[in-house]
């Protein structure tokens, strides 16, 4: 959009936006039953299958451009397409990382990369599903992290280890942020961080060693090994060194859509425990009747619809080129607490029967918990509030 736009001019849709891409998302969700899920915990696996759905459908595409064969969709049709697969008691773990890396590769790659990489990732070819960003020792704090990047010729040779790297043993490329100027040489600690565009299957057994990490939720995460893996420089994306900038252009589409899955999440929860909670009969009456069981899903509800409301304005600032971090930031925040609300809500409501794996509460009640923490921790979200946007003194 052009940079003339002013907040004023902003419009924020309300109701149920995209009902074709909703509609299509519910269909395909529909082939992949609870039972479906429950295997796949049980035996540890990638979800191949609804991956392959999502893809031939084109919804892994959204944010590709069409002249790259994708389908060029807003961001706030690609948040609908996340929201819808958790509402239907789904997950998009497995597939989401490809809508929120795509930022950094359109935003700041070159014309040869993107003609090289994108047509392959719309059609299904390739997998950009792995983000090498967080390390053992750092955190957060990403601008203290030890993964090296060194020029030597026409390639970059890595050394160092990322964490909780999902999905890297199912992805053909990674997005790895490592840092080519040492922090004590850099006038600022953002700067001397730069971003590549890393061929798994070319690097493994040659510098690069993978291993699972088994976790409370599926999601196929790794420890990534790096021990002298070598990255042709032309996967260098963007200039050397301003690669911290790079990965910051993409956190508030990356926050946006995972905030869209938590309200996915908070809706199947809510819908769950309502739809139980008027079926069960105790004391001869249905629980829903109850108080104790039916303020905590209205609540959760309402919390639900705030939370939507303000990750709408996020998404809707975002695709104007309007500054939207302190909307984004809160709604994310909003939407994993909804989503965490209606969880208890709906646990509490199935009493024991919410521990039942046939009934799918507890998978998704784990599941959840995930936003309380990831892509940015709720405390550093109230940090980011009272620093930038009350103006107190920063607290870490």
């Amino acid at each position: 959009m052009s940079a003339a736009v002013k907040i004023e001019d902003v419009r924020v849709p309300l109701g149920e936006d995209f009902p074709e891409i909703r509609a299509s998302v519910r269909r395909i969700c529909g082939n992949f039953p609870g039972a479906y899920w429950r295997d796949l915990e049980a035996r540890e696996a990638y979800p191949a299958e609804f991956v392959k759905a999502l893809t031939e459908a084109g919804y892994l595409a959204a944010l590709i451009p069409e002249e790259y064969g994708g389908v060029g969709l807003p961001l706030r049709a690609a948040a609908v397409i996340l929201e819808e697969i958790h509402a239907s008691g789904c997950n998009a773990g497995a597939c989401h990382a490809q809508m929120y890396i795509m930022g950094t590769l359109l935003r700041h790659g070159s014309a040869e990369q993107k003609s090289r990489y994108l047509p392959q990732i719309a059609r299904g070819e390739l997998r950009l599903q792995a983000f090498g960003v967080t390390e053992p020792t750092t955190g957060t704090d990403t601008t203290k992290l030890k993964t090296r990047a060194v020029r030597e010729g026409d390639h970059y040779v890595i050394h160092g280890q990322k964490v909780w790297t999902s999905r890297a043993l199912h992805s053909d490329l990674m997005l790895l942020l490592a840092r080519t100027t040492p922090l004590d040489q850099v006038k600022r600690k953002t700067e001397g961080l730069s971003v590549f565009l890393l061929d798994i299957g070319a690097c493994r057994g040659k510098g690069l060693e993978i291993r699972p990490l088994k976790a409370m939720v599926n999601h196929n995460t790794t420890e990534v090994f790096f021990d002298g893996a070598r990255v042709p420089a032309e996967n260098l994306i963007g200039e050397e060194g301003k690669g911290f900038r790079y990965i910051l252009d993409g956190i508030n589409a990356e926050r946006i859509l995972v905030a869209s899955e938590a309200i996915g999440d908070a809706r199947w929860f809510t819908k769950t425990a309502v739809a139980y909670a008027k079926q069960r009969i105790v004391f001869d009456r249905p629980i829903g009747q109850n108080q104790g069981i039916q303020f905590p899903i209205a609540r959760a509800h309402a919390e639900t619809e705030a939370a939507d409301l303000l990750l709408r304005k996020a998404a809707a600032l975002f695709e104007a080129g309007l500054p939207c971090g302190d909307d984004t930031n809160m709604a994310k925040m909003l939407a994993a607490d909804a989503s965490w609300h209606a969880g208890e809500a709906c646990m509490q409501t199935h009493g024991g029967f919410g521990y039942a794996r046939e009934y799918d509460v507890e998978r998704k009640w784990r599941e959840t918990r995930l936003f309380q923490i990831a892509p940015i921790s709720t405390n550093l979200v109230l940090a980011y509030i009272g620093e930038h946007i009350l103006g107190m003194p920063r607290s870490y």
